[in-house]
C-alpha cells in the first residue's frame, strides 16, 4: 500500500527557503518534536543534525563551526570542538559517539527535512 499524498507530505517538514540560509553557519529548529541543528554547507548543500553535543550535553551545535576535513563535511562542538561529520552525524575524533543525522532536499527553495537517517 502506497501512503497518500497527505501522508507523504507530512513526512517532510518545511523549515525555511535555502536563500535565508547563510553559507558555512547553522541555525536550530523544532523537526518532528526533535531540536534540529540545520547548515547551509555551500551554495548547494544543505545538511540537518540533532543540535544536541553529547559532550556537553547541551543543544548547540548549530553554533558550531563549519568546515571540511580531508573531503569530510563537519561541524565543530563550539565548546569543546569535537567534529561531527555532517552527513551521518559520527564524531570525527570518537567513533563510538554520533549525533541523529536527518533527511534533508530543497524543493522549489525550500527546504524540507525528513526523518532520522538510520545508522550504516
Amino acid at each position: 500500500m502506497t501512503p497518500s499524498r497527505t501522508e507523504a507530505l507530512e513526512e517532510w517538514h518545511p523549515v525555511c527557503r535555502v536563500a535565508e540560509l547563510e553559507v558555512e553557519r547553522g541555525v536550530a529548529a523544532l523537526v518532528h518534536g526533535q531540536a534540529v541543528a540545520i547548515f547551509r554547507f555551500d551554495e548547494d548543500t544543505v545538511y540537518a543534525l540533532a543540535n544536541h553535543d553529547p559532550f556537553s550535553r547541551q543543544s548547540l551545535l548549530a553554533r558550531g563551526i563549519v568546515g571540511s576535513r580531508d573531503g569530510v563535511p563537519f561541524v565543530a562542538s563550539p565548546l569543546h570542538k569535537h567534529a561531527f561529520d555532517l552527513r551521518t552525524g559520527q564524531c570525527l575524533e570518537d567513533p563510538h559517539v554520533s549525533v541523529a543525522a536527518y533527511d534533508v532536499k530543497v524543493v522549489e527553495g525550500v527546504v524540507l527535512i525528513g526523518h532520522r537517517k538510520t545508522a550504516a
